[in-house]
């Protein structure tokens, strides 16, 4: 009896995290009010299901692999599991991110799709693109406008920030996905001019907005950027997000994205147990022994992910060079 107890709890568990996760996901993108009204449908019905296979007897671990429920959920999960780097000295140029592109070929570029998506009064689309009736309040220092010249459109995580963070090791697609992501409403912000010059590429142990109000969600959001494109964080930075969350405690608020597919630039097309051989192409510099990698501040690296551990011996043989 006590275990079919502990089955129906884990079950009602299940379908609270399974609701969380849901929600998580349709406010998550920047999709309308017509994706959202199906959205909530589709969550209905999976709930639904989770009554039929409990009263079935189906186990809530087994619920919870058919339906995909995340096992990261809140911003402190989400940090811990960012790699801890120190960042990549390698040269860094805008170039390399193109943007703004018009992905979808409707003349609004990415720039305006945030700005559409954004403003908080129906916005006029009118030939090439061309906005207006539309205003913004900027979530950095709460400075308004209804011009949208007069805004600029944030990288949340900025370009050389990524670029430091694993992005050197993408290729030029990757980078550009980064750079124009519209499938989490987190990656891009339009804020005002004066706030993103002040802000430029600096983390947030170096940065944080003027609006005291907003730096919960900032560091929170920043998380999940980095969570969502699989970037690292240096010390200094995981320290300091990891007070705020602390301080913050449940007023830090991000969804949990999904994962983006990232594809490096030097290792498309070969086997991973081929260690390349020579650094370049996006790789870390090479050095002749870890110790002199890590005194120069790179590694750790890991067995089939990054192409570096096969440049050096993991004599623990843990699958982890240069730790």
């Amino acid at each position: 009896m006590a275990g079919k107890n502990e089955e129906r709890s884990g079950f009602v568990a299940t379908q609270q995290q399974y609701w969380v996760f849901a929600e998580s996901y349709i406010s998550c993108g920047r999709i309308n009010a017509v994706d959202k009204f199906w959205g909530r449908r589709y969550v209905a019905i999976v709930s639904a299901s989770f009554l039929i296979l409990s009263v079935f007897g189906l186990p809530a671990h087994s619920v919870s692999t058919i339906t995909g429920v995340p096992t990261v959920s809140t911003p402190t999960q989400m940090l811990n599991k960012l790699s801890v780097k120190a960042e990549s000295t390698t040269t860094y140029s805008r170039s390399s991110f193109k943007h703004w592109i018009d992905a979808d070929k409707d003349s609004c570029n990415t720039r305006l799709e945030v700005l559409i998506s954004e403003s908080t009064k129906k916005v006029n689309i009118g030939s090439k693109c061309k906005l207006s009736g539309g205003a913004w309040t900027s979530k950095y220092d709460n400075l308004k406008t209804t011009d949208p010249s007069k805004f600029d459109v944030d990288h949340f995580v900025p370009l050389n920030e990524a670029w430091q963070s694993g992005a050197h090791r993408w290729n030029a697609s990757t980078r550009t996905s980064f750079a124009n992501d519209l499938s989490f409403a987190g990656s891009l912000i339009a804020v005002s001019a004066s706030s993103n010059r002040s802000k430029s590429d600096r983390d947030p142990n170096n940065w944080m907005p003027p609006n005291s109000k907003y730096h919960c969600t900032y560091v929170a959001n920043w998380i999940a950027v980095k969570y969502r494109w699989s970037l690292s964080v240096d010390s200094a930075e995981k320290t300091f997000l990891a007070s705020q969350l602390k301080k913050c405690g449940s007023a830090a608020k991000s969804p949990v994205p999904s994962k983006a597919k990232i594809v490096l630039g030097s290792t498309s097309g070969s086997s991973p147990s081929t260690p390349p051989t020579s650094g370049g192409g996006g790789l870390d510099p090479r050095f002749t022994t870890c110790t002199a990698a890590k005194a120069a501040g790179y590694g750790p690296y890991y067995k089939s992910k990054d192409p570096e551990y096969y440049w050096y011996v993991d004599r623990d043989k843990d699958g982890i060079a240069c730790e």
